[in-house]
């Protein structure tokens, strides 16, 4: 697999929708919420596309979290919202959005995990795009669905990651100016235990 960097690289937040977030019981949901926010703002360090999509944001999915909006408003605002496919690589609209990017490699991220990630992640990897799935920006209703639909990610060639993993895979120097930047999201919104213990 061609390694990850900021210049061949998408971002895509799947369904991170205020209702949504409610489903996850794997892990803890606050976390979850703050490992995509954090996506957000590594995207935005290091310029790299993003593509956001909802689902039914009129009914009890609700909007898509007003963090993730306000760090990225303009892929906010060009947001893919579908009207109900579960599946959103099978979308148009969203396929289409992807492919515009350019970029062969695909970070993607979505709750949940077991209905929102899964799929658009396995037929994306089946049409030769290489796939991370990041794990703790995503959640499923229970462990069981969460194994189930990690096992079948893995069978189809998607890499599962964290976001600490990615941002450092990404940052490829910390010396640099984006990658002090990316080092201070960690300390700051990925383990903020830490950077507050730093700070003390």
């Amino acid at each position: 697999m061609t390694p990850f960097n900021p210049k061949n690289s998408a971002l895509l937040l799947i369904d991170h929708q205020v209702g949504t977030m409610q489903l996850i019981k794997n892990i803890d949901r606050e976390f979850a919420a703050a490992q995509a926010v954090a996506l957000a703002k590594m995207a935005q360090i290091l310029d790299i596309p993003t593509i956001i999509t909802s689902s039914q944001e009129d009914r009890t999915q609700g909007p898509i979290l007003p963090e993730i909006a306000a760090i990225l408003p303009e892929a906010h605002a060009a947001r893919i919202k579908r009207p109900g496919v579960v599946n959103a690589w099978a979308y148009p609209e969203f396929k289409e959005a992807v492919a515009a990017t350019g970029r062969r490699q695909l970070i993607m991220a979505g709750v949940t995990t077991d209905v929102c990630l899964v799929f658009p992640a396995i037929d994306a990897a089946d049409e030769g795009y290489a796939v991370q799935a990041v794990m703790d920006a995503s959640g499923s209703p229970s462990d069981l669905s969460e194994e189930f639909s990690r096992q079948r990610m893995r069978g189809a060639g998607v890499v599962l990651t964290a976001t600490n993993t990615l941002i450092a895979e990404l940052a490829q120097d910390w010396s640099t100016t984006e990658g002090q930047a990316l080092i201070g999201l960690l300390f700051s919104d990925v383990f903020p235990a830490m950077g507050a213990g730093i700070a003390a």
